[in-house]
């Protein structure tokens, strides 16, 4: 089962916009390069590594920067933006400038800070069932305000509330508890304040850091080498409440391959000539030509196709 059309169009403008942001900022020589003597002071060390490869110190500083950019808007706009289409979710946050402090009893505060003292202090491994067991009960203790928390993608059906905490780079070795905290807190409140449903709160990554491109497959994933590879992962997180790589796009958008699909999307956009298939798009003169229709057709922007081959029943 392929991804459909209007799903392929949202990704598609996502892809697009992307593109267009980073090709704003693409440092094409060393003119405007930013000040940063410490930098090109340390990389003189490694002006044999570099010689071949980068003629411009400052020019590898600016394009370094300018992959760092990227890496920001791929992790918190367009990874985001793709989970909400797959799943039909959104970004949720329960905090007292959003949506508000959700609740929590005393009870299952003192649980959450047991579980994440025995974990920290590795008396307990993390065991999901036996964590929820510990939370997903109406106790009969006075009521708190939850604290903060906020899930990435969030989307709830007849059944079950699904949340998930999205991490685009490797969190550092001290964030594992953090997280762990943050995860049972809000899996209390929402037990709480959707007391009929199934509540799921994943962490999920969206590629295998780990996989190999010249023997494995991009949209691979080795699970355990891969949690294994990031510090005190093991220790507080248990592999059913974590999805990576394709595991986590497939788990969205519930079909197989969905990775697969994101990836082949972006790779038909992000061509060398894409600056001359968007500026074709921007012209008006050639909308209603054949090339003009093609290029939409390729970048699955399907609506504004629709639109220009039913344009004379439009206007009548």
């Amino acid at each position: 089962m392929l991804l459909t059309n209007s799903v392929k169009e949202k990704i598609s403008i996502e892809a697009i916009k992307t593109l267009i942001t980073r090709f704003e900022s693409f440092p094409e020589d060393a003119s405007n390069n930013r000040n940063a003597p410490f930098h090109e002071a340390f990389l003189s060390a490694f002006a044999d590594k570099l010689q071949g490869k980068f003629s411009d110190t400052s020019l590898f500083i600016s394009l370094s920067s300018w992959l760092q950019g990227l890496n920001t808007t791929l992790g918190q706009t367009f990874f985001e933006n793709v989970a909400h289409y797959l799943c039909e979710g959104e970004k949720r946050e329960y905090t007292s400038k959003k949506l508000g402090n959700l609740k929590i009893t005393q009870t299952q505060r003192n649980n959450i800070g047991s579980i994440v003292a025995n974990l920290s202090n590795s008396i307990d491994t993390p065991n999901l069932q036996s964590e929820n067991a510990q939370i997903f009960q109406n106790f009969e203790t006075s009521e708190i305000k939850a604290l903060d928390f906020s899930a990435d993608v969030f989307f709830e059906n007849a059944d079950s509330v699904v949340a998930i905490e999205l991490k685009s780079v490797r969190p550092n070795s001290g964030e594992m508890r953090g997280e762990k905290q943050k995860i049972l807190e809000g899996k209390a409140a929402l037990y709480r304040h959707f007391f009929s449903k199934q509540i799921y709160f994943y962490i999920g990554f969206p590629f295998d850091s780990t996989v190999n491109p010249a023997n494995e497959s991009a949209t691979s994933f080795n699970k355990q080498r891969f949690l294994n590879s990031i510090i005190n992962m093991n220790k507080f997180f248990a592999y059913d409440e974590t999805l990576v790589a394709s595991e986590l796009w497939d788990f969205l958008s519930g079909q197989e391959n969905t990775m697969e699909e994101i990836l082949n999307i972006i790779n038909t956009i992000s061509t060398i000539d894409f600056l001359t298939k968007f500026q074709l798009l921007t012209d008006n003169t050639k909308r209603n030509t054949a090339e003009y229709l093609a290029q939409l057709q390729e970048w699955n922007l399907f609506s504004e196709k629709e639109i220009i081959e039913n344009n004379d029943l439009i206007i009548k």
